[in-house]
Order: C-alpha cells, then sequence, then structure tokens
C-alpha cells in the first residue's frame, strides 16, 4: 500500500475510534450561530468530547470557527454537508470531520480525504458502503429501528454504524447494546437543563 493510501487508513481509523469513545454525538441543529456556540459550550461543560454543528443554522461557518478556537480540544463537526463547497468552507473553517445525511459524492470528492467523512445512508447498500470507507451515519434511524441495526450488523459486525434521527435520550442505551459506534442526539439532549445529568442516566 502507498504510503498516501496508508496515512488515509491511518486517519479513517483514528476517527472511528475517537467516534467509539464518543459514545454520544451531540447535533446542535440551532437556528442561529450563537445558539450553536452556547449549546457547544454547555456539551463541553458536561464532559462530551465530540460535537456536530449543522449546516442548516444561519452563520455556521462563524459558530464553526468560534467552537474552534474556543474549545481546541473538543472534535467538531458539520453536518448536513450536502454540496462541495460546504465541505471546502468546513475545512477551511477549522471543521475535524464532515457529516451527511445521506451519500454525497460530490462532498467526498471535494474532501478527498482530507479530513473525515461521515456518509450518510439508509439502505444496506448505502451504509454497508459507508462504513467501508470509514464511519457510516444510520439516517433516519428511527425508521429501522434497533431492529434494522442489529439486522445490518449480522451481515456485517465489523462496521462502524452511527445511527442519528428521532432517537430519544431514554434509547440511547439500546441503541449501544445493539451495536452502535456512537448514537447521534438531537434536541432531547442539547437542551435538557442539565447535560451532564441527562448522560449519566442514559449512559
Amino acid at each position: 500500500m502507498e504510503r498516501v493510501e496508508q496515512e488515509a487508513v491511518d486517519v479513517r481509523r483514528s476517527f472511528a475510534d475517537k467516534v467509539a469513545r464518543a459514545r454520544v454525538i451531540p447535533v446542535l441543529r440551532t437556528s442561529t450561530a450563537t445558539e450553536a456556540v452556547d449549546a457547544a459550550a454547555r456539551c463541553v461543560d458536561a464532559g462530551l468530547t465530540m460535537v456536530e454543528l449543522t449546516a442548516t443554522t444561519e452563520g455556521w461557518p462563524e459558530a464553526l470557527r468560534q467552537v474552534r478556537a474556543a474549545h481546541p480540544h473538543l472534535m467538531v463537526g458539520l453536518g448536513t454537508v450536502l454540496r462541495a463547497d460546504q465541505a471546502h468552507i468546513a475545512v477551511d473553517s477549522g471543521a475535524d470531520f464532515v457529516v451527511s445525511p445521506c451519500p454525497a459524492p460530490v462532498v467526498r470528492a471535494e474532501l478527498a480525504g482530507r479530513i473525515p467523512f461521515m456518509e450518510g445512508g439508509m439502505t444496506v447498500a448505502e451504509v454497508l458502503a459507508s462504513a467501508d470507507q470509514g464511519v457510516a451515519k444510520l439516517f433516519p434511524a428511527h425508521v429501522g429501528g434497533i431492529s434494522y441495526l442489529r439486522s445490518l450488523l449480522a451481515i456485517a459486525p465489523r462496521a462502524r454504524v452511527v445511527p442519528t434521527g428521532g432517537i430519544p435520550l431514554a434509547d440511547v442505551r439500546q441503541w449501544l447494546a445493539a451495536g452502535a459506534t456512537a448514537v447521534g442526539v438531537g434536541r432531547d439532549l442539547v437542551e435538557a437543563d442539565d447535560i451532564a445529568a441527562a448522560l449519566r442516566q442514559l449512559l
């Protein structure tokens, strides 16, 4: 294997390990950049090591830059990335990784392995193709439910899969027990009065 290819493999493995250690990835789908920055700070205070901002937030590039500057040890990703220009700006703004809700070959091509890409999918073919490149996002996870994840992992037990979408806090432990590498959780966690207390209950 050529050196460049080996480096790409090493980056994917390192990212997959960090995702597994995180266990929970808060998806900060806020209306404004200020709300995203505040939510990220609350997540850090609660002991979380990874967050996902989204490209649906108004002013997300500035939010990404602010979170990156304020929390240098936090793994900061940008989700809901569907276009090459979004991926380009995410890299320039300091994103550690990029996430899409569905197969996005233009995003993968733009990133060209510079930072990890968690590509989304729902069908067996989509999820396993994404997992073959690192970590796959299963979205929307609530449609198939935990039994669907179990069926996926039965045929690909080593696949790294992060179910996201419509997962209540009370179900996180069950998803992890079913084999999820980590679980993406949105409003239920981010809007909790005490994020740390919520994490203790679900983990």
